[in-house]
């Protein structure tokens, strides 16, 4: 059976790959396959007209896979393309809904293990369907960027291609079409373009409005965490709520870009909380309320059912507030609180003001010898306890401090 299967995916992908260079029809000009830089050294593949960024869309995909669950309820991971590791696959499976206990169905749900991307949907099985012993099944994706949003609706394609035909030979088309054209176009499925999921989009989903308006003036804490690359940790039983609550943290450290240090679906297990420890700073969310008693997994605790924010007693020298943190937190606040602001332009208030912070420490550090600030350095400055002890542990977050 498998034997007929994998003749059936190899011949798919080559006919997948041949579409490509089909002779022209009449009156049209011969598509070309073509490598080139683009202006930022971007490798795009061009395909006729049609620019493809094969450097930063189409090859930041890794592999596409199937759970199912069959209706003796036994769930088995059945197919990959075209590989995953047999760590990661437990990973996948520990996050898939499908091995819990109970009946709560996660429609859509993202993580990160180890610097891949993971995106997960699930879908029940609805009539009329090609599949007759299967109930539910997960189309998992693994990928290199954060775009929950783009992954979701290619997710949403695949998994109706696989109800009506029954076969992950359809999905492995639809998953080839984008990696070589950057589109999976269907008139019966549903079409998926890449260039309609710009990666900022993703960035700006979430409502830095929503957190602020739940914590107020404790959000500086948050910020100012962050900032510093602290370990954040946040709790709450539904992972929904830790998805849309932790995607948004990073955005308070505009200027970084970096939603590598997103975790937002993490479990108390051996091999994650290993792979968690090697990231110097992160925001990492947990539904199991144990978290809370593992101190050694945090400097920032937030409790999101409760709205408390508690500051681990190892981290509390690095996070001692100050006027400097009461005017940021302020303009936070009302920001956010204003009416007309959207969540983009209170992200921008926000980045404004770490500007102009970081602008200083630069032009401080400049001064210095080999560019680099010392405690010395900040203490001839005769700034408040508060500040100039937050200047020092932001200058080692930049990389601005002597050693």
């Amino acid at each position: 059976m498998w034997k007929i299967f994998l003749q059936k995916s190899l011949l798919a992908i080559r006919a997948t790959l041949n579409s490509l260079c089909q002779p022209p029809e009449k009156g049209m000009t011969q598509p070309k396959l073509l490598l080139q830089k683009g202006p930022d050294s971007t490798e795009l593949l061009a395909v006729g007209e049609v620019w493809i960024m094969a450097g930063v869309e189409t090859q930041l995909m890794l592999s596409v896979g199937l759970i199912e669950r069959d209706v003796n309820r036994d769930v088995l991971w059945v197919w990959c393309y075209p590989s995953v590791s047999g760590e990661l696959r437990g990973i996948l499976l520990r996050k898939c809904c499908l091995t819990l206990d109970g009946c709560v169905l996660h429609t859509f749900v993202f993580g990160q293990f180890s610097r891949t991307w993971y995106y997960i949907t699930t879908v029940e099985v609805q009539e009329p369907t090609a599949l007759r012993k299967v109930t539910h099944f997960s189309i998992v994706i693994t990928a290199k960027d954060f775009n929950p949003e783009k992954y979701a609706a290619f997710s949403r394609v695949l998994c109706r291609m696989y109800s009506k035909h029954g076969s992950p030979v359809r999905m492995m088309e639809g998953y080839i079409a984008v990696l070589t054209k950057g589109v999976c176009q269907s008139d019966e499925n549903g079409s998926f373009l890449i260039k309609d999921h710009d990666a900022r989009k993703a960035y700006l989903a979430g409502s830095i409005k929503d957190v602020v308006s739940q914590f107020g003036m404790e959000s500086i804490i948050l910020y100012t965490a962050l900032m510093l690359k602290k370990r954040v940790v946040v709790h709450h039983p539904r992972v929904e709520a830790l998805l849309e609550f932790t995607r948004v943290l990073p955005a308070l450290t505009w200027h970084r870009k970096d939603w590598s240090i997103l975790h937002p679906f993490v479990h108390l297990n051996d091999t994650e909380l290993d792979s968690l420890r090697l990231c110097t700073g992160y925001v990492a969310g947990f539904v199991d309320p144990e978290i809370s008693n593992r101190p050694d997994l945090f400097d920032v605790y937030v409790n999101l059912p409760d709205s408390e924010i508690t500051i681990s007693p190892n981290a509390k020298e690095a996070m001692t507030m100050g006027k400097l943190h009461k005017d940021i937190g302020l303009l936070i606040v009302e920001s956010a609180e204003h009416a007309d602001r959207t969540d983009s332009q209170v992200i921008k208030d926000i980045s404004v003001k770490t500007k102009e912070i970081l602008t200083n420490l630069r032009s401080l550090a400049e001064e210095c010898q080999d560019s680099k600030i010392t405690l010395e350095t900040l203490q001839q400055r005769r700034l408040p306890s508060a500040t100039e002890n937050f200047l020092f542990h932001l200058a080692a977050a930049e990389q601005l401090l002597k050693i």
